[in-house]
């Protein structure tokens, strides 16, 4: 296959897969994340004022913002922004009133907003691509890189979310990129290659805060890059690379200086303070008697960060910097403190540990995983017939070659167990930015195990022709199997479309059943509710009692005819042949067992009895009432 045609063949996965998010798009309403990043982001654009929503780094809100003002500008629409509302004004950090007013409650066209804010996420879908077939092509061959690339385009978890006006697709970019750049300058440590990977870096850590995961990693990687050099000029080499770490920390402290500057050009710093001191409050067992004491204090170490990160706001210079920080603490103080949600049959506030293995397995194509079982096997048996004769030695050659895979797995480690130990357990999405590099790794040891054969004391033209007679079968059979599961993999994700986001493989049947295990994002996060409407207009339902939980305002489009529900109100209020929609992470809240020592409302046991008549989307649950 000549370079045009992968190149083509690429070029098209990227466009099947775009097509298939932009369609999705157009259906799903705004989730719930959405109604904060989307109008923060907007917010941030216009007023240069970050005081909704600063958990999470500026960075792809202000790509979505910057979307919407740009249209707002040609198109000539004024939009309207809700500066007098107490959300704004003095409640701190008011993401969800000041989000869900400036989309639905203040005269604003919502669905152009959400269109145009949106659009530039699939831009960041599409760079990630590129950069999986670029980096997979250079280390691993124009095969591995097209099954690699295949793998992330049919990837329903990465079609869902590619779309949305959050933060998660982007944090995969951030990294898998910024890892790319990194083992070019581990390998290669010219100053132009040290430039590039801290600037990627300073807009990493702009993207998402999960990013910050990339600093030991860098430590970690190029301590082991040094030892397997086995230089004898080690010392010289260990000042390169330690210079050439703290001079990408510093670039990239300097990228977030202006983007934060900007942000806090027209945010009072008096409000920034007294911001930082109610939302950090609880950190770290609360605030010592003195500003700063605590980082004087041994036992109250721990508070230290957070009294800096007050004192730096205080300090003009450093307000950009503290900014960043401040959201950095509010993620650690949010992972810390978990959430409240169902899973497998049981409600808790206090997470699992299986949950993210199980979603994933869940989750993800069947036929991926087999492909990851294949990958495995084959990796272990590889290992085997080696034995471990000069281990060690073959393990430095080994590193030498495949240093980039093994900073793969060394993230997908640290990431992975960074996440099953947070009892913060609200999707799949959270681990998504190992998805990319599970793909790379698997497509290389895919495509070795097609290519691979080991000739065994052959004799003369009769044994020749015996084995490369078995080895014809073999790559036939191998081929047919990766084709097979390639094929069931690309129709697996074409017939769930465009429920991408409620997406079940058919361990457990398919997304039909996925209410059973896992809600929140993996399932429900309020995309279904336009496809709701369009149900109660196709079926002339005049009222329609609705409990919804998503990023939209049900009367925007429903008005007059929906009328708001819950779980705690009395069921008997509800008139013989209404109907009531209820989604899916509310009605399986209530219908799981609480785990030991939490207590949560018997709400909507009686919808046991009831059979819905339909569920929209796989997340909305509509009854008739009798």
């Amino acid at each position: 296959m000549t370079n045009r045609s992968i190149n083509l063949f690429a070029s098209l996965m990227l466009v099947i897969m775009l097509s298939l998010s932009f369609f999705a798009m157009l259906g799903d309403s705004q989730t719930m994340d959405e109604v904060s990043h989307l109008p923060a982001g907007y917010s941030y654009i216009t007023q240069k004022d970050m005081r909704i929503n600063p958990e999470h780094p500026p960075l792809i809100k202000d790509l979505s913002g910057l979307s919407v003002w740009l249209w707002s500008k040609i198109s000539n629409t004024h939009i309207n922004f809700p500066s007098e509302i107490k959300a704004w004004k003095s409640d701190i950090n008011g993401q969800w009133d000041f989000g869900f007013t400036f989309m639905y409650k203040y005269g604003n066209n919502a669905d152009k907003m959400l269109f145009f804010g949106r659009l530039p996420m699939l831009l960041i879908l599409l760079l990630l691509g590129f950069y999986i077939f670029k980096w997979a092509k250079e280390l691993l061959g124009p095969n591995a890189a097209l099954l690699a690339l295949f793998l992330y385009s049919f990837s329903p978890a990465f079609i869902a979310h590619g779309h949305l006006v959050t933060t998660d697709v982007a944090a995969s970019a951030a990294i898998f990129i910024s890892l790319y750049y990194f083992i070019r300058w581990i390998k290669s440590p010219s100053a132009k290659n040290l430039i590039i990977t801290g600037l990627v870096f300073g807009l990493a850590l702009s993207a998402k805060f999960s990013t910050f995961l990339l600093i030991p990693l860098f430590g970690f990687i190029a301590i082991i890059w040094l030892i397997i050099q086995k230089n004898h000029k080690f010392f010289a080499a260990l000042r390169v690379y330690i210079g050439g770490l703290i001079l990408i920390g510093v670039i990239g402290l300097i990228i977030i200086y202006p983007i934060y500057l900007y942000h806090t050009w027209n945010y009072p710093m008096d409000r920034q303070v007294s911001d930082m001191r109610f939302v950090l409050n609880s950190y770290a067992n609360g605030p010592d008697q003195t500003p700063l004491s605590s980082c004087k204090n041994f036992s109250k170490i721990n508070r230290c960060p957070a009294e800096l990160t007050i004192w730096m706001a205080q300090k003009p210079v450093l307000r950009p910097w503290s900014q960043y920080f401040y959201g950095l603490l509010m993620v650690v103080q949010r992972t810390s403190g978990g959430n409240t949600t169902f899973f497998m049959g049981e409600i808790s506030n206090s997470g699992w540990k299986s949950y993210f293995p199980i979603v994933y397995a869940i989750k993800e194509p069947l036929a991926f995983h087999i492909l990851t079982l294949i990958a495995l096997l084959s990796g272990f048996w590889t290992i085997l017939k080696s034995g471990v004769k000069n281990i060690f030695c073959r393990l430095s050659n080994w590193l030498k070659i495949n240093i980039a895979e093994f900073s793969m797995l060394s993230f997908i480690l640290l990431y992975w167990a960074s996440s099953i130990n947070s009892p913060l357990n609200i999707g799949v999405r959270h681990v998504l930015p190992t998805f990319p590099l599970i793909y790379f790794l698997v497509a290389r040891q895919i495509n070795n195990w097609l290519t691979i054969f080991t000739p065994n004391n052959l004799n003369g033209f009769l044994g020749k022709l015996k084995f490369f007679g078995k080895t014809l079968i073999s790559y036939s059979v191998k081929y047919f199997i990766v084709t097979l599961l390639l094929i069931w993999q690309f129709f697996s994700i074409i017939f769930v479309a465009p429920y991408f986001l409620s997406y079940f493989n058919e361990i457990i049947g398919g997304p039909a059943n996925g209410h059973k295990y896992a809600v929140d994002s993996n399932l429900d996060w309020g995309q279904d509710f336009k496809r709701l409407v369009s149900w109660a207009n196709q079926n002339n339902i005049k009222t329609l009692y609705v409990d919804y939980f998503g990023g939209t305002v049900g009367e925007y489009y429903l008005d007059g005819r929906l009328i708001p529900w819950s779980g705690e109100k009395n069921w008997r209020l509800l008139p013989s042949g209404s109907y009531l929609a209820v989604s899916a992470t509310f009605r399986q809240s209530c219908f799981g067992q609480p785990a030991p020592g939490f207590q949560y409302p018997a709400c909507y046991q009686w919808l046991k009895n009831y059979e819905p008549i339909i569920v929209i989307g796989n997340s909305i649950f509509v009854y008739k009432i009798q």
